[in-house]
């Protein structure tokens, strides 16, 4: 909600004047909010890193995870909450029709948040429903798994032909936090965000990443970008070429430097 929310992007479009960006950052100052420039595309910064984040914990849920599991590791790496929980809060149906007016921008994936979309044609909005990817008592937000999604995930990976196997905590973090990272990477590549500082300020403050962590591109520079160009260079051979690293965390990573420096 507006009112809750820190976070404002703020997007400077080819034509905006230098004092108009000013005044903008001032008064995000003035209501208490954070304000962060972002430059013009798709979802500019927070969101279009986000459809990554979401894309990987729904196919996570087809190859063999379950909405508590995978929402259990982000929460306990610190995250607010999980991303089936987050989703079931803003809305199944939100996400649904962002998607359906911006196909022909997403990546061509097979099974394409495949359940979030069915879930949203059965009327399963979330938590204003009472069900979701959990589902709700009255007056309540407290999320309960439910075996009818559990069943709707396992019908879905055999009709796709998909084997459902054990999925462990590591690549569970590994296939939600590393697309955050790379994204970020052809961000600031673009000259859409100024900074890594800035993407960082945007996912702490408005997307609920732990602050102690530092943001998603600090992050990965704790781990190591070796590191994790190797692990995307790794899932680029086993799932596509959506897992393909950025040029600039390529680049950063050879050379030995930071992306957050």
């Amino acid at each position: 909600p507006a009112n809750v929310m820190r976070l404002l992007e703020i997007v400077q479009g080819a034509a905006t004047a230098p004092e108009v960006l000013a005044t903008c950052m001032d008064m995000a100052r003035t209501i208490k909010k954070v304000g962060v420039r972002a430059g013009v595309c798709y979802g500019f910064i927070g969101n279009r890193m986000l459809e990554g984040y979401m894309r990987e914990a729904d196919a996570l849920l087809l190859e063999g995870a379950t909405p508590e599991q995978v929402d259990k590791v982000l929460y306990d790496f610190g995250f607010a909450m999980g991303p089936f929980t987050m989703i079931d809060m803003a809305g199944v149906d939100i996400g649904f029709h962002t998607r359906e007016q911006n196909r022909a921008l997403l990546p061509a994936i097979p099974h394409y948040c495949v359940i979030s979309d069915t879930l949203a044609r059965m009327g399963r909005h979330g938590q204003k429903t009472g069900c979701g990817f959990y589902r709700y008592e009255t007056g309540s937000r407290v999320p309960i798994p439910d075996p009818e999604v559990h069943a709707l995930i396992e019908l879905s990976a055999r009709e796709l032909g998909i084997a459902r196997r054990e999925i462990d905590d590591q690549e569970i973090l590994q296939r939600c936090l590393y697309p955050l990272i790379n994204e970020g990477a052809r961000i600031l590549q673009e000259g859409i965000a100024l900074r890594a500082s800035d993407i960082d300020t945007i996912w702490a403050t408005g997307y609920g990443f732990p602050l102690y962590r530092g943001g998603p591109m600090f992050y990965a520079d704790t781990v190591g970008l070796h590191n994790v160009l190797g692990t995307l260079t790794e899932y680029e051979q086993r799932f596509g070429p959506h897992w393909k690293p950025a040029a600039l965390l390529t680049e950063c990573a050879k050379a030995g430097r930071r992306l957050s420096q």
